[in-house]
């Protein structure tokens, strides 16, 4: 198996498995704080990793730079992607995020001046179709053609950012090793993520206050209408523990697929890991369809076969 397949895969299983926990940590307490717990704690992980080995940081200013438009890049598909799946079908938005791998191989020959075969760009072709009627549900004909949910927007956002980041990725590996590449990087995306969640937070806030209601007038029995029955107190830590807990291994599992992946880009072409790491989000479907008891209608399962048709035909020319 070429290096660069295996490490794509590597990387992509990791990813797969982080988009459930992400997932499920989202529905309880939003994309935004699931957003920045990941990358916070990927961030502290490399951080570790860092001190450990004894790294020494000497970079030239235009790896930093490179590195900090990552980390840019990576906070933006983080927060599409994450949010995607939390208010769309995790197996329609996973699906479509797949497609990164396509576009990543069509940025590769533009950018980085690797080679497309006529093969390569059926498979292209095919998978962008099966991108299309995946996310759309037909209802009606034409006139009743429609987005198959709000999370399917996020998913294109996400899908574009994500072959960015694998674009911007491999210029910054041309100056520096991964880890100084991925630790600069993933601390840019966890100052982002932890400025928008501040800044969403005190937005919140500011509104609560402005809409809060004046204390009882003269004359008022200052009577309110009765609140929500309390959760014991056990059981809300149990539930807030649980999260915290997955949204430590998300972040975990997200650093060794950048770990992964990073190392797969120093010596394979970028286009075959790019594509390779694409397959993470079908193991989030299986799990989605399997486990969590989603369903797919019969255009949109014909739409996830032209993607992995035509992934299979950019892959084997």
């Amino acid at each position: 198996m070429p290096f660069g397949l295996l490490t794509g895969l590597g990387a992509a299983l990791s990813w797969g498995t982080m988009d459930v926990l992400s997932a499920l940590a989202g529905r309880r307490v939003g994309s935004l704080l699931v957003t920045a717990g990941v990358v916070v704690a990927g961030a502290l992980l490399l951080l570790v990793l860092a001190l450990v080995g004894g790294m020494s940081i000497e970079l030239a200013p235009r790896t930093v730079a490179v590195a900090a438009v990552l980390g840019v890049i990576s906070a933006g598909a983080y927060f599409a992607y994450f949010t995607g799946l939390r208010v769309g079908p995790i197996s329609v938005v996973s699906g479509m995020v797949a497609a990164y791998g396509g576009l990543t191989v069509v940025l590769s020959v533009a950018f980085r001046g690797e080679t497309l075969t006529l093969t390569q760009a059926f498979g292209a072709a095919i998978a962008t179709v099966g991108v299309i009627l995946t996310g759309i549900a037909f209802e009606g004909g034409l006139r009743g053609t429609r987005f198959a949910g709000p999370g399917v927007v996020f998913a294109v956002v996400a899908l574009v950012l994500f072959a960015m980041m694998a674009i911007t990725t491999d210029v910054a590996l041309e100056s520096a090793g991964w880890l100084e590449v991925l630790l600069v990087s993933r601390i840019v995306t966890a100052g982002v993520s932890l400025l928008v969640v501040a800044g969403v937070a005190l937005a919140n806030r500011r509104r609560v206050v402005v809409a809060a209601p004046r204390g009882p007038g003269p004359g008022m029995t200052g009577n309110v209408a009765p609140s929500a029955p309390e959760r014991r107190p056990g059981t809300a830590l149990a539930s807030r523990g649980r999260i915290l807990g997955a949204i430590a291994v998300a972040g975990a599992l997200d650093v060794l697929g950048l770990v992964s992946f990073s190392i797969g880009l120093e010596r394979a072409p970028t286009w075959l890991v790019g594509l390779a790491s694409s397959f993470g989000p079908a193991v989030t479907i299986l799990v989605a369809v399997a486990l969590l008891g989603e369903r797919l209608k019969p255009i949109q399962w014909a739409g996830l076969g032209g993607v992995a048709i035509g992934m299979i035909a950019i892959a084997f020319p």
